[in-house]
């Protein structure tokens, strides 16, 4: 049995339940998250919906926008973001690179936490985001005036960005990136690869970072939460990126959103000193399974509806 069989096989198994009914909706959340309380899935004994993922995500209005302690993940990389928004930054002798902006009200704050590492916000050469909603890449606009840094995103959310215009600003788009083109600056380089589902040109980024003279696959990785209703091409979509992630070779697995690789809980480990927490190849499955394990069920409810409308 091949790699992507083994990892189809296992996801089935770890599967164990769908619900296609509604119970349990909470009808504030789904309002503010506009996300359903179904069909529901279990992988590893804890049951998910795509409103619970959704709500654990983004979390409170206030964990979006305080500011989570800054600090280094590994290598040359450091987070900088806010509790449930995620905000990388990747140092090289050269200048620069700044990952998600996140909203812009974010912006002043991903600030502080660069210079609380030690850094000069005016460094970043580089501004790259992982996908068209306002969430991630809202900031674009504000961090260019502020660092002069060039922006470069992907070619196919190119029209989600545009549409994109906090206080009327135009979201700035110096450097149009495609599918396997790559990122370098200062000796170290980012790889672009199009994992579109959740938006048209998701993006996720892979890397090295050296430790203890040891060298580690980074993956940067872009939602692949999906939608409530699904198209074909949306399917299509997909299918094709969750290929792309299970071939990916992972030692540190990164996400758009904290909860996405466990950060609260391996920056509490940080602390206590030990072997680095955010070196965890099991991390590196775990999210794409409950994307991918959702993904299927949300397939399989829309077919039940169609049969039996």
């Amino acid at each position: 049995m091949n790699t992507m069989s083994a990892r189809k096989a296992m996801l089935h198994l770890f599967t164990v339940t769908v619900v296609i009914s509604a119970a349990g909706l909470c009808s504030a959340q789904t309002a503010t998250y506009g996300a359903p309380a179904h069909p529901t899935i279990s992988l590893d004994g804890q049951s998910y919906t795509p409103l619970s993922i959704v709500t654990r995500n983004m979390g409170t209005p206030a964990d979006q926008t305080d500011q989570f302690p800054p600090h280094k993940i590994i290598g040359n990389i450091y987070y900088v973001g806010t509790k449930t928004l995620s905000s990388f930054l990747i140092v090289t002798p050269q200048g620069n690179i700044l990952l998600d902006t996140t909203y812009e009200r974010n912006v002043p704050t991903i600030e502080k936490s660069v210079t609380a590492l030690g850094f000069n916000f005016s460094d970043i050469k580089i501004i790259l985001g992982n996908h068209a909603h306002g969430d991630h890449q809202e900031g674009d606009a504000l961090a260019k005036h502020m660092t002069g840094a060039q922006v470069e995103v992907m070619a196919e959310d190119v029209p989600a960005l545009q549409a994109m215009k906090p206080g009327g600003k135009d979201h700035p788009i110096d450097k149009v990136l495609h599918d396997g083109d790559a990122v370098t600056l200062g000796g170290t380089t980012l790889v672009a690869h199009l994992t579109a589902g959740h938006t048209r040109g998701c993006t996720t980024y892979t890397t090295t970072a050296q430790e203890n003279g040891k060298t580690y696959n980074v993956i940067f990785g872009c939602s692949l939460r999906a939608p409530a209703v699904l198209t074909p091409a949306i399917e299509a979509e997909f299918n094709h990126s969750f290929q792309v992630m299970h071939a990916l070779p992972c030692d540190v697995l990164l996400g758009d959103h904290p909860s996405e690789y466990g950060m609260i809980e391996k920056y509490a480990k940080l602390q206590v000193g030990g072997p680095n927490p955010f070196i965890d190849k099991a991390t590196c499955h775990k999210e794409l399974d409950i994307e991918e394990s959702m993904f299927h069920a949300i397939e399989k409810e829309q077919e039940a509806a169609a049969t039996h409308p």
